[in-house]
């Protein structure tokens, strides 16, 4: 437990550093926050800092000297301890199962968040064709709102590390991917 408060406790203080470097940059005017890129006027990085920090920075110049140059924003918040999530954060396994006493194939489906920067990633839709089971499954594990797209855990989150599984029954298997996720 202290080990887990140790790493929470380092992981504040970086994101706090960050915070407090990013606002001294933007309140003396050196940085200029356009869309999801930050325009830095007059950065003097040199290639080896900018590796060490993780910033990619697109240096351009013009005719009277002056340079200025895209940073990667994502990049950015991962380094100021933003949690950045995607739909390749959750996985989607499923294999066959033994069947129902009746002979209906059945098909045990796990949704795993495996999201490397420890984010919670909610509203998990999957494509899911008419998904439809001979088993009832509890609709607030997972269900067909319409036709190719399904809810799993009632759109609450799902902690980086948890899953969540469940088995249907049909004749067949039904392909199942993930469509779009909530960060």
């Amino acid at each position: 437990m202290a080990c887990f408060h140790g790493l929470v406790a380092r992981r504040l203080a970086a994101a706090f550093l960050n915070f407090v470097f990013i606002s001294s940059l933007l309140q003396h005017g050196e940085l200029d926050l356009i869309g999801e890129a930050v325009q830095i006027p007059s950065m003097d990085l040199t290639a080896q800092s900018r590796k060490l920090l993780g910033i990619e920075l697109n240096v351009t110049t013009t005719g009277r000297g002056f340079v200025g140059g895209v940073a990667n924003v994502g990049k950015m918040m991962e380094m100021t301890g933003e949690e950045v999530c995607s739909k390749d954060d959750i996985v989607v396994h499923q294999e066959a199962t033994p069947p129902l006493p009746s002979g209906i194939p059945t098909y045990t489906v796990q949704v795993l968040n495996t999201c490397p920067s420890g984010c919670a990633v909610a509203g998990i839709h999957l494509s899911c064709g008419w998904y439809g089971s001979a088993r009832l499954v509890d609709p607030r594990i997972f269900r067909r709102l319409s036709y190719n797209d399904c809810l799993v855990n009632d759109g609450a989150s799902l902690p980086a590390g948890d899953s969540i599984s469940f088995q249907y029954a049909n004749s067949f298997r039904y392909p199942l991917s993930v469509s779009s996720v909530t960060c």
